[in-house]
């Protein structure tokens, strides 16, 4: 048992980057995680890990270990699963962060299904309009909307996602009604500040130009928020035009409360992703809740029932 907390603890270190997150992860006292890595150090007579108080680096020994390490967990787990009962059997903690608005939506109802299918595991859901740091705050997954930028984490793409520009009859009465995307320069945007996402703008890609390329705006106007729900309630106010995703305005423009914009300059579906950090060996409760997210929305009846 000592042995298996000892290698618990330098897996958690080694990937959550520092003794803090990997005390969270694994619910100890930071000092009781270090003794552990110490002890194991000292047992294998190696330096698995370079400490500082600022950051935690492996060393050539350590990082062929932890690859045996990631293994032997996981092997474990799985064959723990393999004869519970039941059949697969997940457990443990789960903290998973998503943007706010599509997160209340489609994030949180699918968390609390998650939690009665596999009622061994705990859920810790995060939503936020900025863009997380998932490896630092010590997250295990991300639901992310849009483009992803290059990066050392995995993302699997779950579902298209297409961005519209929407305004109300009431304000394009009073200011009229864009043509173009650069006409945008001379209308009330309503942006996300720049502490949230959408870090390149607003994305365009003319129709009536046969090889046209995507190109990037950042409109501005006298309000901007952080949070994209506050953003949409503005735009129904008739505040100025935003540039929001299918998913959160169809039933809007259904209505007839809003209007498209721009139709023909409507960028190509970007998409709705999850992100973590390794594929491989990865615990048995984030690989159930990756393909719980990729059921639900790879099946076009879930996006018509939730509009």
């Amino acid at each position: 048992m000592d042995k298996l907390k000892q290698i618990e603890a330098f897996v958690a270190v080694a990937t959550r980057g520092g003794l803090t997150a990997a005390a969270t992860q694994l619910q100890a006292a930071p000092i009781m995680v270090g003794r552990r890595l110490d002890a194991l150090e000292e047992r294998l007579g190696v330096k698995l890990l370079l400490r500082t108080t600022r950051r935690v680096s492996l060393t050539n020994e350590g990082s062929a270990y932890l690859e045996d390490c990631q293994r032997l967990l996981t092997d474990l787990a799985n064959s723990e699963a393999s004869v519970s009962a039941g059949g697969v059997k997940a457990s443990g903690h789960l903290r998973v962060t998503a943007p706010a608005g599509f997160g209340r939506k489609h994030v949180a109802p699918l968390v609390a299904e998650f939690h009665l299918a596999h009622p061994d595991v705990t859920v810790s859901l995060n939503l936020s309009d900025r863009v997380v740091d998932m490896v630092g705050e010590s997250f295990d997954c991300s639901v992310r909307v849009g483009d992803m930028p290059d990066s050392s984490l995995v993302s699997s793409r779950l579902a298209d996602n297409r961005r519209l520009c929407v305004a109300t009859p009431r304000y394009l009465a009073r200011r009229g009604t864009p043509q173009t995307p650069q006409d945008l320069h001379s209308h009330a945007c309503l942006t996300l500040s720049s502490d949230a996402s959408q870090t390149r703008g607003w994305a365009f890609k003319s129709e009536l130009r046969k090889g046209a390329e995507v190109i990037y705006m950042r409109p501005s106007g006298p309000l901007d928020c952080s949070d994209g729900q506050v953003l949409h309630a503005w735009c129904l106010a008739g505040y100025g035009i935003a540039w929001r995703s299918v998913w959160e305005v169809q039933g809007d423009i259904a209505a007839g409360r809003l209007v498209t914009l721009l139709d023909d300059y409507a960028a190509p579906p970007n998409g709705i992703y999850v992100v973590y950090a390794q594929r491989k060996h990865m615990p048995l409760r984030l690989q159930l809740w990756v393909d719980f997210l990729r059921h639900h929305y790879g099946l076009a009846s879930y996006w018509k029932k939730s509009s």
